[in-house]
């Protein structure tokens, strides 16, 4: 089981994807995440109860909403995450049990890993997915559709990608455009 990580707006899920087309399985922890949240998701009540019922539009959380609250507190922020981190942990655990007996390597795509200055103990290697801030605002902007402002602030929300560098077993330079980085 190898980690796959890197800032927000890095590259690694398109990492991920080329990974992917050499036959190893992905597992998106980002979409475990949408997953756990979703109506009937392992954590849809605890997280409306905890952000109120104002984060829900047309039956569902509202990940904007929720999005506008945890990216702007750090106290929301560490709140949600206590809520979801168990959740999505349990999911990625089932999923790499179940791929385990089909495939000799599996990849969990999360930007959270290595989040505490140590990498998980049931990792077998850590990839870190580097470029530089400007180039992921870019990134941020144009592929997600949010302001600068926002993709400063989720950038900042987050453990500077560098500071898991003596973690990583493997570097990617994503710095380049796509045909670069594969």
């Amino acid at each position: 089981i190898y980690g796959l990580t890197g800032g927000t707006g890095s590259g690694k899920t398109e990492a991920a994807r080329r990974f992917a087309t050499h036959g190893i399985p992905i597992i998106d922890a980002d979409a475990i995440g949408h997953e756990v949240i979703a109506p009937g998701g392992a954590a849809e009540q605890a997280v409306i109860e905890a952000f109120g019922p104002h984060i829900v539009t047309d039956g569902a959380i509202d990940r904007a909403k929720l999005g506008a609250q945890v990216f702007r507190n750090d106290e929301a922020r560490k709140k949600l995450n206590s809520i979801v981190h168990p959740a999505i942990g349990m999911a990625i655990a089932m999923r790499c049990a179940a791929l385990a007996e089909q495939s000799e390597h599996v990849i969990i795509d999360a930007a959270l890993i290595a989040e505490n200055g140590k990498k998980e103990d049931y990792l077998s290697g850590l990839i870190l997915v580097l470029c530089p801030d400007n180039l992921r605002v870019e990134r941020l902007v144009a592929h997600r559709g949010i302001d600068e402002a926002e993709a400063r602030r989720r950038i900042a929300a987050q453990t500077p990608p560098e500071k898991k560098l003596a973690l990583a077993d493997w570097v990617i330079d994503n710095s380049g455009g796509i045909d670069t980085l594969h």
